[in-house]
């Protein structure tokens, strides 16, 4: 690994940094440590490593936290040259490739994208290759690639791995309100719309830094995956693994060979033999009873056959090598007593009229049973018809989406009541710099790196928000200049609580749902002006966040902190006009694009962000979670999720070592309220293959799982992705999906899953209507 010997420690590989004559802990000073980092599960004080003031040769210092140790180098090479031409080429050219290929993949469904892993694999030979043949001249060559450079590219790289949120405003301007470029929504709205929605977030970064980077407790553990691959990859063959484990395998061989196997087993589940992705067995042996669809389904039931053989489903909704068992153990918690326990018999009671739906699904019904028409509802000129809408129906929920709603209630409100009782006082410590926590290893070695001035970050806060006034207020958007600022307070008031909870739990909890019902409440029947307050609200805190865990990637991997401000910054610009530019293409060259009934470009996402806007901007909050109103009793939640919290931090506080310190109510709602869209047996094999790795793994063979567990996460990530892309240009986007359609396609493995009653979603509720009927509310009963 080419770290020098800067710190005078012996130079050692991050995987098998481990505990070095730990001194046994009194039982009391076991208890105080305990309670004075009670509200982090991940802290365990008999593994910390105990560091004297004067380091001797039996100890050397490094993170307190296991899960740091095995991925993060405890060393440093300040002298290793980042600021080199490869890095903005490279890095700038993968931000680009990205987000155009990306954006292209957008509006398609099934929908396709590059992971930032891919150009984190890629830009490592890419890099290589630069440094052996250009010559040594005008610093064309500053010597070999090193893993810094490669860090840098690959955060550049990351921003624009996903679609910027706003680019769906003007997707549905366009394909819902006949808003288009020739009506005067040109290029000039959409650039300052987009670039100001994906680089506000840069001021959160800057203003929480010192409490969610710098603590050694925030550890961001989707971040380890990264760094141990960075780490393998620009490795040395490690002598020391083979003496300590008996092995004869380098963690680049393994690395290596766990990629390809996961490449070739990936073409099993996503297209030689389907029904490994969806082993829903019992529903084979029943296609036709409800009962049993409903129970062991997995489209709209409740998932009961647990098992599913396909990467991409077991990291769907993360990755759960990643994510410390405890916090995994609070969304299996929430997920068995939501989904296995409570909605059943809310299901079978017909709370709701759910009995008359699917128990899942992410579609929304009206009082017949059918889709809900929102072109009903809405006049010519996309306005809201409250006279259509008296006539035709109310919006009816499925069990899950509708208690989804509830549950985002209760997380945010157990959000801010779960920081202000676990973390106040360090909250307060690091407002006040107090010296009482100590710097950890790693914050040491980046003192050295020269900080990033606050007006920095103030200065990307005032251009892009003067950039959002601009948007808002030069085209007829209809949204009061206000609501942008209440947008933006909202967005960092709750960035440091859901911060510090995805810093420890690797589990965000979202603004999305809130932002739409406070616009709604605010400016009912304004759709545009809920779309965009929408995405300043709950995009500037999701990209802060972004940006906060690349500024941790960076922290561990110990990247000057102004090196990687600029590398954000003008990745996250290039990317978003590049965005904006691709759809314009798209949209202008593609025919049929964004009809619902499309074969491929289906436009999933815009048509959702599209009806969430009637739902939220037209038909308003009022209609729905108002007095008297059909799903007003979910505000409960917010009263719910505020007071749960006490009893289980004062049970912790009297119990210190008891499992109730690891009770976190924040990821108890926030991990069950992803379904809908996600499915349970996303759930259920992420908490199954969390529980084999993080639990029983780590538990049984320490050693082997800090060496192996986070390359073994990054090769399967890998190993998945290359199949997918492979498998997607060579035979799905060919002759439009066709090759093999009488062969492959159609033999028993890969359609038996889908000729169930769950997957048909033929008789999938209940109760079934009789022809003509209808359901819900009275007529003349919703406004």
């Amino acid at each position: 690994m080419e770290y020098s010997n800067t710190v005078d420690y012996e130079k050692k590989d991050p995987a098998h940094v481990g505990l070095h004559n730990v001194e046994a802990l009194s039982e009391s000073e076991d208890i105080k440590l305990t309670k004075e980092h009670l509200g982090d599960g991940n802290y365990d004080p008999a593994a910390v490593i105990r560091t004297p003031s004067t380091m001797d040769d039996e100890v050397e210092e490094d993170s307190p936290y296991p899960e740091v140790r095995a991925a993060v180098s405890n060393m440093d090479d300040p002298t290793m040259p980042v600021n080199t031409w490869r890095v903005w080429v490279l890095g700038m050219f993968w931000a680009i490739v990205m987000a155009g290929v990306n954006q292209f993949f957008f509006f398609r469904y099934p929908n396709i994208s590059i992971p930032a892993i891919i150009a984190q694999l890629l830009s490592f030979p890419m890099g290589k290759f630069l440094a052996r043949v250009m010559p040594n001249k005008w610093g064309l060559n500053p010597g070999p690639f090193n893993v810094k450079e490669h860090v840098l590219i690959t955060v550049m790289a990351s921003v624009s791995a996903q679609s910027a949120y706003a680019t769906d405003i003007i997707a549905v301007q366009r394909f819902f309100y006949n808003q288009t470029a020739e009506d005067g929504w040109g290029y000039g709205y959409q650039i300052m719309l987009v670039v100001s929605t994906q680089m506000i977030g840069f001021c959160l970064g800057g203003l929480y830094r010192k409490m969610l980077v710098w603590p050694s407790a925030m550890i961001w553990p989707s971040t380890l995956v990264n760094t141990a691959l960075f780490n393998t990859l620009h490795a040395v063959e490690d002598e020391g693994l083979r003496e300590n484990e008996g092995r004869s395998m380098s963690r680049e061989r393994f690395f290596s060979y766990a990629t390809a196997g996961c490449f070739v087993w990936s073409w099993f589940p996503n297209y030689l033999a389907g029904f490994l992705a969806y082993f829903d067995w019992v529903t084979w042996i029943a296609p036709n009873n409800q009962k049993v669809n409903m129970l062991f389904g997995y489209q709209h039931g409740m998932g009961m056959s647990m098992l599913t053989f396909d990467w991409g489903i077991i990291s769907g909704i993360g990755n759960p090598m990643a994510t410390p068992w405890w916090a995994t153990a609070n969304i299996l918690g929430g997920f068995v007593f939501f989904v296995w326990f409570l909605y059943p018999i809310m299901y079978y009671k017909n709370v709701l009229y759910w009995a008359y739906m699917p128990f899942s699904s992410s579609t929304s019904f009206d009082r017949f049973g059918k889709k809900y028409n929102v072109s009903r509802i809405m006049n010519k000129d996309a306005t809201f018809n409250a006279e259509a809408y008296a006539e035709y129906s109310p919006l009816l929920l499925s069990a899950t989406f509708s208690f989804s709603y509830a549950l985002s209630f209760a997380a945010l409100s157990a959000t801010l009541s779960h920081t202000f009782l676990y973390y106040r006082k360090q909250i307060w410590a690091q407002v006040r710099k107090s010296v009482n926590d100590k710097d950890d290893i790693h914050m040491k070695l980046m003192a050295r790196y020269p900080e990033i001035p606050l007006w920095w970050y103030g200065g990307v806060f005032l251009v892009n928000l003067a950039m959002g006034i601009a948007a808002i207020r030069a085209w007829p958007t209809g949204m009061p200049v206000w609501t942008l600022f209440l947008a933006l307070a909202i967005a960092i008031v709750l960035a440091l609580p859901i911060g510090m909870i995805q810093a420890i739990t690797n589990q965000q909890v979202g603004l999305n749902v809130i932002t739409e019902l406070i616009i709604g409440f605010a400016v009912p029947g304004k759709p545009v002006p809920m779309m965009i307050f929408k995405t300043y609200g709950y995009i500037t805190m999701a990209q802060g966040m972004s940006f906060v865990n690349d500024m941790k990637l960076g922290h561990y991997m110990k990247i000057p902190p102004r090196l990687m401000f600029w590398g954000q910054c003008l990745a996250t610009a290039a990317a978003a006009i590049v965005q904006i530019f691709v759809q314009a293409w798209v949209f202008d060259n593609i025919d049929g694009i964004c009809d619902a009934t499309a074969p491929i470009w289906r436009c999933p996402s815009t048509q959702t962000f599209g009806t969430a806007s009637i739902i939220w901007g037209a038909i308003g909050p009022q209609r729905t979670f108002g007095a008297g109103e059909l799903y007003s009793q979910f505000n409960w939640f917010w009263l719910i999720g505020a007071v749960l919290p006490i009893p289980t931090y004062l049970l912790a506080k009297r119990y210190p070592k008891s499992f109730w310190r690891y009770v976190n109510w924040p990821v108890v709602f926030s991990g069950v309220l992803l379904m809908p869209p996600y499915l349970p047996i996303n759930f259920l094999s992420y908490c199954y293959v969390g529980f084999l790795t993080q639990y029983v793994w780590r538990r049984r063979h320490f050693s082997s799982w800090q060496a192996r567990n986070y390359v073994l996460s990054a090769a399967l990530s890998a190993g998945y992705a290359l199949a997918i892309i492979v498998i997607f240009f060579t035979l799905q986007y060919p002759q439009d999906g066709n090759i093999g359609l009488n062969t492959i396609q159609s033999w028993w493995g890969n359609t038996v899953f889908g000729n169930t009653l769950d997957a048909l979603s033929i008789g999938s509720a209940a109760i079934q209507l009789p022809k003509g009927g209808a359901f819900g509310p009275e007529p003349g009963t919703w406004h």
